[in-house]
């Protein structure tokens, strides 16, 4: 027998050895508002048909938790592949990203047409029949050669590549009925599981709609995001010309020597973005009502300060002067941050800025006046003033960088025709193989972790464990202004998480094994196993990804 610790319950239960943890649920008793979808075992993440051999701590996790989610929408992603199959076989379903609220997936069919909503309509009621049959999916355990075999033999070479390039011994691959597919995770134990969905057709393809996160019984509201859709469609045009459609397609390109040739393109589509904002800018700056003043702004660890460094450079190649000063610097003393229900400082609060001194002295500099703006000490947690005067001549332009920028009350007594707006993202493009997206803050976070423990900010432990509340302080406060960006910027590319691996997995090894955060540092490492390393030499000083590893 062994012994089963409960987080749920904080209780002990005795089990056979090779129970599974969908067999042992029903012996813990707790609150179960939504269906259990998966757990944490030893705090990693497994799937409910995961057997026990050992003492070992459990907590059931529902779709609220992070892993519940990708749990189910990866079992999600599987049902929708199968019902492709079934119906038409010679369509190839792409999933692509993260957006709307949904994920996007292309169709490829072999006339290049669009998918209609008749196809659309029939995929979606094969899938509800699917879910209707509660149909296992089930796991397999081969070697590496068996794997390759048999997804070479069912014409899947995007998975073909990735196996062949992972390194891996034993390869585990999922079926459902008769189809077989690879998914780098656990997925639910039946279709009957997956009742809250939609697949609509969209912009081409189709948006497989997930449950709200906070409310699992419905979806999670739609909202249209063509600005981000178009940026996403722009960096996916540029995979496909210089043919890397997938994480396997990169690996190999790595492998046979082509990483170098991959960063000067990489930084050269970077650089050539950054000129054309920067010419727009000084178009505009023509106009008889003429831009002053450009925001930047993004989520944490989006490259927002080299991005304005960057942009500085080309708007004096354009015969432009510019100016710039960080929100930071405006931030209200310490002592009058507002601070969070549990009583620790809301640094990412729009009143953590003092925006009406800061638009105050905006205001001025556009009237032609001299300002001595303050600078921010990060240490005495107070503003200090240190000589530092800003002044705007006839070709100078103000720049303003920080994650409220595009906050409308940062700047609403400032004329619309003076703003030129930007909004950097990582908007990753690429996915691990057809059928496995890249979580969309994967790059965001990795960076933070590798920069935190690098300037001895944050261990990655701390790092992890806050990450939750800068996602949800970013969806409050900074996302919601994403699309009225005059410009949106992919400060993302291909070979980053191969040049962050090396970086990231010493200090992801870090996180001890018996706290919460290692679930999601594991996590992190499986993910980071599937790149080919890149050597950081070869990128250049001015890379937005040298702000994070040196």
């Amino acid at each position: 027998m062994l012994k089963i610790f409960c987080k749920n319950t904080g209780t002990f239960q005795e089990f056979q050895e090779g129970t599974t943890l969908l067999d042992m649920l029903p012996a813990f008793e707790f609150e179960r508002p939504y269906d259990i979808l998966s757990a944490k075992v030893n705090n990693v993440s497994e799937g409910l048909k995961f057997r026990v051999f050992n003492n070992r701590d459990v907590e059931f996790l529902d779709y609220r938790s992070y892993n519940g989610r990708t749990v189910y929408c990866r079992s999600l992603s599987f049902l929708l592949c199968k019902a492709v199959r079934d119906l038409y076989p010679d369509f190839r379903v792409v999933l692509r990203r993260p957006i709307s609220k949904g994920y996007f997936c292309n169709v490829d069919k072999p006339d290049g047409s669009d998918v209609t909503e008749a196809e659309t309509s029939a995929i979606r009621e094969h899938m509800r029949e699917l879910v209707e049959k509660d149909i296992p999916f089930r796991r397999h355990e081969v070697q590496y050669s068996e794997a390759i075999r048999i997804f070479k033999k069912l014409g899947l070479e995007d998975k073909v590549k990735l196996l062949r390039t992972c390194g891996d011994v034993y390869i585990t691959y999922y079926t459902l009925q008769d189809t077989a597919d690879y998914f780098y995770d656990a997925l639910v134990p039946s279709t009957g599981l997956l009742k809250v969905w939609s697949l609509t057709t969209y912009r081409g393809g189709m948006l497989l709609r997930v449950p709200d996160r906070h409310a699992p019984e419905e979806l999670a509201p739609f909202f249209e995001q063509p600005k981000t859709f178009d940026i996403f469609a722009e960096t996916l045009r540029w995979n496909r010309i210089m043919e890397l459609d997938n994480v396997g397609d990169v690996n190999c390109a790595c492998e046979n020597g082509k990483a170098s040739d991959l960063i000067e393109i990489a930084e050269a589509l970077q650089e050539k973005k950054i000129v054309q904002i920067a010419e727009e800018i000084e178009r505009r700056h023509q106009l008889p009502d003429p831009v002053r003043m450009v925001l930047i702004t993004g989520p944490t660890s989006s490259g927002k300060s080299t991005f304005c460094r960057r942009l500085s450079v080309q708007l004096k190649a354009c015969g432009l002067h510019p100016i710039s000063f960080s929100t930071d610097d405006y931030f209200v003393n310490r002592l009058d941050t507002p601070k969070l229900p549990d009583g620790t400082f809301d640094f990412d609060n729009f009143e953590t800025v003092d925006h009406d001194y800061l638009q105050e002295d905006v205001l001025q500099l556009l009237a032609g006046e001299e300002v001595e703006v303050p600078e921010y000490n990060f240490v005495t947690g107070r503003r200090e003033f240190n000589g530092k005067k800003l002044h705007l001549d006839d070709r100078s332009v103000l720049l303003i960088e920080g994650i409220h920028a595009l906050n409308p009350k940062l700047t609403d007594l400032v004329p619309e025709a003076s703003k030129f707006r930007i909004f950097i993202n990582t908007v990753t493009s690429i996915s691990l193989d057809d059928h496995n997206c890249i979580p969309t803050s994967d790059n965001r976070l990795l960076r933070r972790i590798v920069r935190d423990y690098n300037k001895g900010a944050f261990t990655a432990r701390e790092t992890i464990a806050n990450w939750p509340n800068v996602r949800r302080a970013e969806v409050k406060w900074i996302y919601p202004y994403q699309e009225t960006a005059d410009v949106l910027f992919n400060s993302a590319y291909l070979l980053e998480f191969a040049v962050l691996r090396t970086h990231a997995e010493r200090i992801l090894a870090t996180v001890p094994k018996n706290c919460p955060e290692y679930s999601e540092a594991h996590r992190l490492l499986l993910f980071l196993h599937y790149f080919v390393p890149v050597d950081d030499k070869q990128l250049p000083p001015t890379s937005f990804i040298r702000s994070y590893i040196g």
